[in-house]
């Protein structure tokens, strides 16, 4: 008897339990309109109320619920939370239908923690559009003749008319303002000889000279703007693109130039030390870094142009 009332308490237990899920998580299927017109749309709206915090998997709809029932757009879940702190999930359907008649709208499993759960089936009625068949076929009315005059056309119009009114006008306040405008004086610039490379390059050389880099540890940058001095130098005095080629190019370039072996073997130590501080990461002596300068200023003086083109057409009009 004992055993009989436990299986009698299980079971009420059990009821229990499962009344309680069952009012845990709803479902549920609604149509904003349950009869539309052929053709016509309608919205399916799909819900779910669960506790807070609680999970529920919205049935995978594509564009289609049914072979006659179609869906045009799908809304984003929407959340809400009613007066008894559970939330509201929801999604919007909008369908439509071409046939005519009851279409039923079929059960949604939703999924959710402890399982399935279905709506129930809707019904759909689909109306056909009635055709007044007493009355006769007409045919398409024909476009309308409308009336256009001038006012018309000056309406729709009316700014090119106005800018070819103006313009006369414009144009003879343009004239009028250039010709009681004050000349202007004519401002006279003094152009300036270029000054020749050997004079720019040891103007550069002095000044490099006088910034004093090697003596303050800046060797690599006080070889590299010497290097660069000539460079300019020689691209300017023999036309060769030294800026952009190595000093083995340099050598090459300046072989049929108009310079003494002795004045080549300067320039030749000059930029080898050059390469061996900027990429060997040479330091030289003191001595070394004073002759490199010295050398370029030597360089320059005797491998200047002694008579620039200028100074020759200048002696020429002074002979005749």
């Amino acid at each position: 008897m004992r055993q009989l009332m436990n299986w009698c308490f299980f079971g009420i237990l059990c009821v229990f339990s499962l009344n309680g899920y069952s009012q845990n998580t709803t479902v549920g299927a609604r149509l904003d309109k349950s009869s539309i017109l052929l053709g016509d749309q309608t919205t399916l709206r799909l819900s779910a109320s669960v506790p807070a915090n609680g999970k529920i998997e919205f049935p995978l709809l594509s564009d289609t619920i049914s072979s006659k029932v179609q869906i045009v757009d799908i809304g984003k879940l929407d959340t809400l939370k009613d007066a008894s702190g559970r939330w509201v999930i929801s999604r919007a359907y909008t369908i439509t239908a071409f046939d005519a008649g009851v279409q039923t709208i079929p059960a949604f499993k939703f999924t959710g923690p402890d399982g399935l759960l279905l709506t129930d089936p809707i019904p759909l009625q689909v109306q056909e559009v009635k055709v007044d068949t007493t009355k006769g076929v007409f045919d398409i009315k024909q476009p309308m003749t409308v009336k256009y005059g001038l006012m018309d056309w000056l309406r729709d119009n009316w700014g090119w008319v106005l800018i070819e009114i103006l313009l006369p006008f414009l144009l003879v306040a343009i004239w009028l303002y250039y010709r009681k405008r004050k000349k202007v004086k004519s401002v006279i610039v003094e152009i300036k000889p270029p000054i020749p490379p050997d004079e720019a390059a040891i103007n550069r050389l002095k000044a490099l000279k006088d910034k004093k880099l090697w003596q303050q540890e800046e060797v690599k940058q006080y070889h590299s703007e010497l290097t660069d001095i000539l460079r300019e130098y020689l691209e300017k005095r023999f036309n060769i693109p030294a800026m952009e080629q190595t000093s083995e190019e340099i050598f090459s370039s300046i072989k049929d130039q108009d310079i003494t072996p002795q004045n080549k073997e300067i320039l030749k130590e000059i930029l080898l030390l050059s390469d061996l501080v900027k990429f060997a990461k040479q330091k030289p002596q003191a001595e070394d870094n004073e002759k490199s300068i010295e050398n370029a200023l030597v360089f320059v003086s005797a491998s200047r142009m002694v008579n620039p083109p200028e100074n020759k057409i200048q002696q020429d009009d002074e002979l005749n």
